[in-house]
């Protein structure tokens, strides 16, 4: 199991630091866990959504799939990270855009780690292109990182191959699972970024997607759930 977090597994809030999952929603991971190895796909670091999520048995991969770590017992804790060179200069980029967004009220500048999530969900929106201005002219200065979008999020990452697709490849490999016919991922994620895992399970022709969404849109998922309520 593969399982996204802001929007799946808690709901989407103004304070994306206030992104709780319930007691039950955690409790339901945790009997999951229990039964197929589950692994949190994220936009987020890995430290910050362990804080919500707290289970130590489920594998993570924080910063869209380029900070990988699994439990201990599990191919003795699993460390991947494919874009550790480009550690220094997002932090330069986390600090120049931090203080950017200090002069437009509702921005949040969020330190993901391996990349930065600049947040306009409480932003006004006749703001927003000001703070899209702040974005580019510093990626101006970086050619090696890009910017995806999300929701009411511009996400500033390095410029690489590598996605939640490549990351569910590789957690699928360290468990054996590359060729085997005998397993069934399945991807439960509502956001933009979660195509690519949708696209791979698609193309492999074997486990499907689910797309967490109030709306119906163009999607790789094969299924359709509404909100976290449904997920769990």
């Amino acid at each position: 199991m593969f399982l996204d977090y802001d929007g799946t597994l808690s709901p989407i809030v103004d304070n994306p630091d206030l992104a709780y999952m319930s007691d039950a929603m955690r409790e339901t991971v945790r009997k999951l866990a229990s039964c197929f190895p589950t692994t949190i796909v994220t936009g987020r670091c890995i430290d910050k959504v362990y804080d919500f999520v707290k289970l130590a048995e489920l594998s993570y991969a924080g910063s869209h799939g380029m900070d990988i770590k699994c439990p201990s017992k599990r191919k003795e804790g699993v460390v991947f990270q494919p874009a550790n060179d480009f550690l220094p200069m997002i932090d330069k980029v986390y600090m120049i855009l931090s203080k950017k967004a200090k002069s437009i009220a509702g921005a949040k500048v969020e330190d993901n780690k391996f990349c930065v999530s600049v947040h306009f969900r409480r932003v006004d929106e006749k703001n927003w292109m000001e703070l899209a201005g702040h974005v580019k002219s510093v990626l101006d200065k970086y050619p090696k990182l890009r910017v995806t979008t999300g929701k009411k999020v511009l996400e500033i990452r390095p410029d690489i191959q590598w996605d939640k697709g490549k990351a569910l490849e590789f957690l699928l490999g360290s468990l054996g699972y590359t060729n085997s016919k005998d397993v069934f991922p399945i991807y439960i994620g509502d956001d933009r970024s979660d195509e690519d895992a949708f696209k791979v399970l698609r193309e492999r022709g074997q486990g499907l997607g689910i797309l967490v969404s109030e709306i119906q849109r163009d999607t790789a998922a094969s299924y359709y759930l509404q909100d976290p309520s449904e997920v769990s």
